[in-house]
């Protein structure tokens, strides 16, 4: 199938990169043909974020977005930025916090809701969305050029032979091509090794968010209250923090991200998350309320000095593919969009002019745009905070009250995160609570929640370049970190009757394709794949 622009990635880059493109046709009555695939069942099934969104993008993009009923129906109210220890919590004065932190002007909103929206708006320009389809392969043209993607054969069983349900893919043809896939996009990893992108940049440094979204009692309920915490559960050498976003109906989004760059091997990201909603400044709000939602996701965190070269040969990287997250403020939604618009305006000029097969307009264009200078203004956040809470939170105030995020310096990424965690006999256990049912839950009753669902009789989608190392090194060595790491239970380290010959079993239905292990393997063995189209979670308003 051919077409003038592939997205790969139906989130709010892609999507808005979709929809300029077919606004700049329509102004300039000229055809463009889009096609977005997307791997979800549904556009919105795989989209989770907290989500506090500016909504400077989307108003560039549809300025009538209200008119047209997009759904951001909860602007924020009140701001709170609270510092935890395991009793006590105190507030940071309003008008002590950076303007990173206050979000006046800016709504909580469903990501995943607005995605479908933006879908519904897509769809009405002419775009074709393909949900269902996951893109598989890169394909190049003798020249080296992307030429395009491939989707993946459907009805392949474990074994790798094709079953009664077999069917091929499709090979989808542009001369550009979008990667919107999100953090740690297995086809962007792919294109930043055969293009080199990464030259010149700093390690990408990551975060894992993990949110359950709850329907809390009236009397605690306060529409638009935005919550952010940081300290306890955490020990202060270790960066994260928490949010409590009070949407609209009742609903609240609470959500933990712990930095992929922590040492102890011993760490569990989704237990931390449990442990901080039993907090005396948190629980009330949770208290006779219901949990109906629970998922995770990777996020790109190192800002400026860690973005890729953008582009290549027949294509480019937008969102969170590329790491346009703006970590000081906990937000990448607006700049996820402003990207897809940039490339979108770059590859629209190209195809009128039958330019270059390179969009060399698009990185230039966001070296003159807000994005950059808000990014710009960002850079030092991320690497002051992961100096330790106490550190941190002083040398940001000083760069972000007192400079104004325009310092004289830009502190840089030394270290990738699988590279950070200590030996097992240097490391602290951790002893984690049973969870109650009620406030905290296990890892297979959230996974359950999430709605998660793959055809077991397929290949493994989580593959090892080496079957041995699981044992002979990561649980040698950090007692098999991907135990804890994993938001959803998918690695256990299972022995025989007599508790010898440790082997790792992958769980891999329970996959809810946050890419935590193919970022914190600390031999970088594990390599996470496309599974079927249509797999993975099925997200309801996250």
């Amino acid at each position: 199938m051919q077409y003038d622009v592939v997205i790969v990635g139906a989130g709010p880059a892609g999507l808005a990169a979709a929809i300029r493109l077919k606004q700049l046709a329509a102004q300039q009555n000229r055809e463009v043909s889009v096609c977005v695939l997307e791997k979800g069942s549904e556009v919105g099934a795989h989209i989770l974020s907290g989500a506090v969104m500016d909504p400077r993008a989307l108003t560039e993009l549809i300025p009538d977005w209200q008119e047209l009923g997009a759904p951001l129906n909860a602007p924020v109210s009140e701001d709170r930025f609270l510092f935890l220890t395991e009793q006590a919590s105190y507030k940071v004065p309003n008008f002590m916090l950076p303007a990173c932190f206050r979000n006046h002007g800016n709504y909580v909103i469903s990501l995943g809701n607005l995605c479908r929206w933006l879908g519904q708006q897509a769809e009405g320009l002419g775009v074709e969305i393909f949900p269902g389809f996951a893109a598989a392969e890169v394909l190049y043209n003798d020249d080296g050029s992307v030429r395009g993607v491939a989707t993946g054969d459907m009805g392949v069983g474990r074994d790798g032979k094709p079953t009664a349900a077999y069917q091929p893919g499709m090979e989808l043809h542009a001369p550009y091509t979008f990667f919107a896939e999100g953090c740690r996009g297995h086809l962007g990893r792919q294109l930043q090794e055969r293009f080199r992108l990464r030259e010149g940049s700093d390690p990408q440094v990551y975060g894992i968010g993990l949110k359950e979204l709850w329907e809390i009692r009236p009397d605690m309920h306060q529409k638009g209250l935005v919550i952010h915490s940081a300290g306890w559960p955490l020990d202060h050498d270790t960066y994260g923090g928490s949010f409590l976003y009070h949407m609209e109906d009742n609903l609240a989004a609470v959500g933990f991200v712990v930095g992929l760059g922590y040492s102890n091997p011993y760490l569990n990201p989704y237990e931390e998350f449990q442990r901080y909603k039993t907090h005396p400044a948190i629980r009330p709000f949770l208290e006779g309320g219901r949990r109906i939602a629970y998922g995770a996701r990777a996020i790109a965190a190192g800002g400026l000095q860690s973005l890729p070269r953008l582009t290549f040969p027949g294509g480019c990287l937008i969102g969170d593919e590329a790491g346009f997250l703006n970590a000081s403020r906990i937000k990448g939604s607006h700049s996820a969009m402003k990207s897809g618009m940039l490339a979108a305006e770059a590859a629209f000029d190209a195809l009128k002019s039958h330019r270059n097969r390179e969009l060399v307009s698009y990185p230039e264009a966001f070296r003159a745009s807000w994005l950059h200078d808000e990014l710009h203004r960002a850079r030092n956040f991320k690497p002051w905070m992961s100096k330790g809470l106490v550190t941190g939170t002083l040398m940001v105030g000083i760069d972000q009250i007192v400079f104004g995020g325009r310092a004289p310096w830009t502190l840089h990424h030394r270290h990738a995160d699988h590279e950070t965690l200590i030996n097992k006999n240097k490391a602290r256990p951790i002893d984690y609570p049973r969870p109650d049912g009620v406030i905290t839950f296990d890892r297979l009753s959230s996974v359950f929640v999430s709605n998660t669902n793959h055809n077991e009789d397929q290949p493994c989608h989580l593959t090892l370049k080496d079957a041995t190392v699981p044992i002979r090194v990561n649980l040698e060595l950090y007692d098999a970190p991907e135990q804890r790491y994993c938001p959803a239970g998918v690695y256990e380290i299972v022995r025989d009757a007599n508790g010898t010959s440790p082997r790792l079993q992958i769980n891999a239905q329970n996959c809810v394709h946050c890419k935590t292990c193919d970022i914190k393997d600390p031999t970088q063995n594990i390599v996470w794949v496309a599974p079927e189209g249509g797999g993975g979670p099925n997200y309801p308003g996250m």
